[in-house]
């Protein structure tokens, strides 16, 4: 398969509410659409579509970066010929050294189109058969005063959520007793806590002793500390009763590693824009399994395409601990088509070639 053209676009779309995290906040998605055309001589022309998308800092690249890096990447993949998925991941890797979110990018879309100009579905071309499994996918709720955390909660209570991942990280204080009224108003919550680095170990321990008293159901905290302090997250791991999943402290194999060392976590979250691409996630997710950590899927503030391409990697696993995929649900209109159908929080991707996504008209 020869790449015969490729762009990359600004993808912004509105949020309904804005996304507070610890360290950031987004009122639009700030993310590139890479889009490219492959094909081999005589063979029609596929479409091929990858999402870059950027939560700076939890990402160290911004969109303004991505386009500042577009040209030298365009010239390299322009003219190639790829044939096998490690061959995409290669490509992409070359095109986007230093990038890991324009290289997932660009890797996707290579991949996407592979797929389809051979009939396949992603999770085929990548050897995993059978049937998709279906996904539970928790909802984020973000950092807020407590009456808004709690109107944005019922309402997707209502559509059927119950794993609730709540955004900490600010005030271990006032975000305990959000949580407690979240927990008090909503029967048979679920929260999964993500403070993105910004508790200390002993603020982390204090919202779970909080909690805890309280009766709430907390399935895992996500990256209670700082990236590099992996002596505070092995305290929480060792102490605070809960599951403890890496997200920013998990970027690479040798992350991993310092991880598994320190014991400073249970599981890890794999981002495909986070860690490179498809190819690497599901040979990191890979070794994480068979070093004994559960696994999170997830991404940034992502359309229907970047959470397609998440929810494909997450069924090409035996077992996923935590789903989070819900992104795509927190935009203000959907500029894709296609790729997974859904009904609550359960997820199915679907079938057909390649990711499956397209853009209407």
């Amino acid at each position: 398969m020869f790449v015969k053209n490729a762009c990359l676009s600004a993808l912004c779309v509105p949020l309904l509410e804005p996304f507070v995290i610890a360290t950031a906040r987004m009122d639009t998605t700030r993310a590139g659409l890479v889009r490219l055309t492959a094909g081999e001589s005589g063979a029609r022309e596929v479409t091929g579509l990858g999402e870059a998308a950027c939560l700076h800092p939890v990402t160290r690249e911004d969109l303004p970066d991505l386009e500042r890096a577009w040209p030298a990447a365009e010239a390299r993949v322009v003219g190639a010929e790829v044939g096998t998925a490690e061959e995409a991941h290669a490509l992409a890797a070359a095109a986007a050294p230093g990038s890991p979110v324009l290289a997932a990018a660009i890797e996707c879309a290579l991949v996407d189109a592979l797929a389809r100009a051979r009939g396949l579905s992603v999770r085929a071309l990548f050897g995993c058969d059978g049937p998709a499994p279906l996904l539970e996918s928790d909802i984020t709720i973000p950092i807020a005063e407590e009456a808004e955390m709690l109107r944005v909660g019922r309402r997707w209570y209502a559509q059927g959520f119950r794993a609730f991942k709540v955004k900490v990280g600010k005030d271990a204080e006032r975000e305990a007793a959000s949580m407690c009224t979240l927990h008090d108003s909503l029967p048979g919550l679920r929260l999964r806590l993500d403070a993105n680095g910004g508790f200390t170990a002993a603020e982390a321990l204090a919202t779970l002793r909080t909690l805890r008293a309280r009766g709430a159901a907390v399935e895992c905290f996500e990256q209670p500390c700082d990236r590099g302090d992996l002596e505070g997250m092995a305290r929480v791991t060792r102490d605070g009763g809960v599951p403890v999943v890496a997200d920013e402290s998990f970027r690479g194999r040798d992350d991993l590693d310092q991880l598994v060392r320190a014991g400073a976590a249970t599981g890890v979250n794999l981002k495909l824009v986070k860690l490179g691409g498809f190819g690497p996630s599901l040979a990191l997710g890979r070794e994480a399994r068979r070093r004994g950590l559960d696994l999170m899927v997830g991404g940034m503030v992502e359309t229907r395409l970047g959470m397609t391409c998440a929810a494909t990697l997450a069924a090409c696993f035996d077992a996923v601990a935590y789903a989070d995929l819900d992104t795509a649900w927190l935009l203000a209109s959907d500029p894709f088509e296609g790729g997974f159908s859904s009904e609550g929080p359960q997820i199915r991707v679907t079938s057909g070639p390649g990711f499956d996504v397209r853009q209407p008209g």
